[in-house]
């Protein structure tokens, strides 16, 4: 009887949760931003139902550049700490790895945001405001679009080709920065990178979604969050990335997890959101110019 009882209070501690979620933000899936091969490229919507300040978040939903599809209803509780502070959340999916090389992955993200843009007013955010964050191979993705986007092609074709990709604040976890040394020409390449079809490529086809090739003084704000015993994507791709940034003098932060490797818990991982949360609070505030 009391494990029934017990079973019971927590059923109805997860409908009351998903009540009041559905109360603090609405959801808008599977909105179609591109095409390719007959498929369409889609992302997510989370849009504060109270106080929402006009900033927007996307997410790179991306593991070694393969992108996994999951119920909204299942990613609202990451997003959480992003849509109390107002922030309307966009989780973005790209054609993954093997069928589509990291390349193509940036050029859709690219596209995400342009759409995003032009489409500002649809979803009430304000074009000027709009950040991105990701883990790993989202991290690297969130990196191309700091370092590597640009203005658009006022001779474009295609209308939003011509509208900017740029973002106006970085926040990556765990990222690759320079792809170069996991090319299967790299003379130190990992093993580990065997078990990532995205990463056969040679070193001159990794050079182009390099972001730490890319830094130049006009990128956006970004905020590294790095453990410093991950043997996946070892702490030097954040370390030269930020020494690149601050060179250029562009506004940057490393903060190194002593005890992490490739992902934060507990603590840690706590202490990441905060940081990531301040950051966007911080560079896409209204009066920010």
């Amino acid at each position: 009887m009391k494990t029934w009882t017990c079973l019971l209070t927590v059923c109805l501690s997860v409908i009351v949760i998903a009540r009041l979620s559905a109360q603090e933000i609405q959801i808008s899936s599977d909105v179609v931003y591109g095409h390719k091969f007959g498929m369409a490229t889609t992302f997510d919507v989370f849009t504060p139902t109270k106080h929402a300040n006009g900033g927007a978040v996307l997410f790179m939903v991306s593991g070694g550049w393969y992108s996994t599809w999951k119920p909204p209803e299942q990613m609202q509780e990451l997003f959480r700490p992003l849509t109390q502070k107002g922030f309307t959340v966009f989780s973005i999916r790209h054609g993954s790895s093997p069928k589509f090389s990291i390349s193509e992955a940036v050029a859709d993200v690219r596209r995400s945001v342009r759409f995003i843009r032009l489409n500002a007013q649809r979803f009430n955010i304000d074009s000027n405001r709009i950040g991105v964050f990701g883990m790993s191979a989202g991290g690297h993705l969130a990196l191309m679009l700091g370092t590597a986007a640009d203005e658009g092609n006022p001779n474009a074709k295609d209308p939003l080709a011509k509208v900017s990709d740029r973002v106006n604040a970085v926040v990556a976890y765990v990222a690759p920065t320079d792809l170069r040394v996991a090319a299967k020409d790299a003379p130190e390449r990992l093993p580990a990178y065997d078990n990532y079809p995205a990463l056969d490529i040679n070193q001159k086809t990794a050079a182009v979604v390099s972001p730490l090739l890319h830094v130049t003084a006009d990128d956006a704000p970004t905020l590294l969050l790095a453990g410093a015993k991950d043997k996946l994507v070892p702490i030097f791709h954040s370390r030269n990335i930020h020494a690149a940034f601050k060179k250029a003098k562009v506004t940057s932060e490393l903060i190194e997890f002593e005890n992490a490797g490739h992902g934060f818990g507990g603590e840690d991982s706590q202490k990441a959101t905060h940081a990531m949360v301040a950051w966007f609070v911080r560079h896409l505030s209204s009066n920010e110019k």
